[in-house]
Parts: structure tokens; C-alpha cells; sequence
């Protein structure tokens, strides 16, 4: 789990550190139950109680019975430790770990998701956004971290930094889709509710 760039061994609800950083890239959820139309806040209120407490765990708790949870992890030397967190949970079985590029794995994925969490490279927003676009259902979310970017993506300062650029390409690709409703929650260092409307 990452918070404050800082990998956390959990167990119990309590979280010792690894003093290693690392995150993962793609948190995917699905439920072969779609939520009814009017059902969607309360969902996405139970679901987004995992952002202060770890990504896989509560997520988890949010899934309906038959749900799973698909998470891509980039970096491959992160993996026995993310799948010795998910041992130690309840819900592990609901917990499915892809290692690897998730713009190469995704469109290997065929089921549709209530729900993605983007948290990874910041260059490469767009094109996250991109490849999940057709696999997150009508009426699903997508949640992506960090897009204020400790205010850099409106300070001219960073207007050569690449990942600054990203995230800036990223903000605006999304306010610009007419298939997508959208609000930046001004949280620590930025985080995008996108309703997925057509």
C-alpha cells in the first residue's frame, strides 16, 4: 500500500512500514451485478473510503458478493510483498495481481468495471485514460490520483517538466469529453471523480 510514498505491510486494519516506496499502477473492480442508476452515490461513497485506508482492502469490502478486484502492478519487484499483503486479507480471494504495463494488459481484460483507480506514471495519464475508456461500463467511474500535482499543473514554473505536462494534458483531455463528468477534489494532492455518461 502507498501513503506518503511509503509501502505499508497491513494487517488488521494496522500498518507497519516497509521503509520501501512503491505503488500500484491500475486498481480495476467488477461486479458481474451492475449497480442500478440510482444506487451510484452510495456506492462510490463505500468504495471511496479505501483512498486514507489502502487501496485493495477497501475496495474490496465495497464489492458485492460475486465482485472482483484486478489490480497492475508495473514493478515487478514489488510483487511478493503486494501479494503478501493480499494473503494476509480476508477478501485476498476477491484479489486478482497482473504484473506488468497495464496499457499492454488491459486490452486483455474483458470484462466491464464499475470502477478504476489511476495512480501511476504521470506522463502517461492520457493514455491511461485511453485504454480504460472502453472497458469501464455506463454509469462507472473513474478515479485518478494526483492531478493537482502539488499545484504545478497551474504554475508556469513547471511548464517544461514532463510529468507536470501529463497531468496538464491529462485534466484537460477529460474536461473535454463530452462521454465524461468530472470534479477535482482539491484533497492533499489532487484527486478526479469521472462519471463515465456515455
Amino acid at each position: 500500500l502507498r501513503m506518503e510514498n511509503r509501502v505499508y505491510r497491513c494487517r488488521n486494519n494496522h500498518c507497519y512500514d516497509q521503509a520501501r516506496e512503491g505503488y500500484v499502477n491500475l486498481v480495476l473492480a467488477n461486479q458481474k451485478h451492475s449497480l442500478n442508476p440510482g444506487d451510484s452515490s452510495q456506492s462510490l461513497a463505500a468504495r471511496a473510503s479505501f483512498l486514507s485506508r489502502g487501496y485493495y482492502q477497501k475496495l474490496a469490502e465495497g464489492l458485492t458478493e460475486d465482485g472482483k478486484l484486478i489490480s497492475i502492478e508495473k514493478n515487478d519487484e514489488l510483487e511478493d510483498i503486494i501479494r503478501e499483503n493480499i494473503a494476509l486479507s480476508p477478501l485476498g480471494h476477491k484479489i486478482e495481481v497482473l504484473i506488468g504495463d497495464c496499457k499492454e494488459l488491459i486490452p486483455s481484460l474483458h470484462d466491464k468495471f464499475d470502477i478504476v483507480f489511476i495512480d501511476a506514471d504521470k506522463r502517461e495519464y492520457s493514455e491511461y485514460l485511453d485504454a480504460v475508456l472502453p472497458i469501464v461500463r455506463k454509469g462507472g467511474w473513474i478515479i485518478a490520483d494526483n492531478t493537482l500535482w502539488d499545484g504545478h499543473v497551474v504554475d508556469a514554473n513547471y511548464d517544461h517538466d514532463k510529468q507536470t505536462l501529463g497531468l496538464r494534458a491529462f485534466n484537460d483531455k477529460v474536461q473535454a469529453d463530452e462521454r465524461l463528468e468530472n470534479v477535482m477534489l482539491p484533497l492533499r494532492d489532487g484527486v478526479t471523480l469521472i462519471h463515465v455518461v456515455g
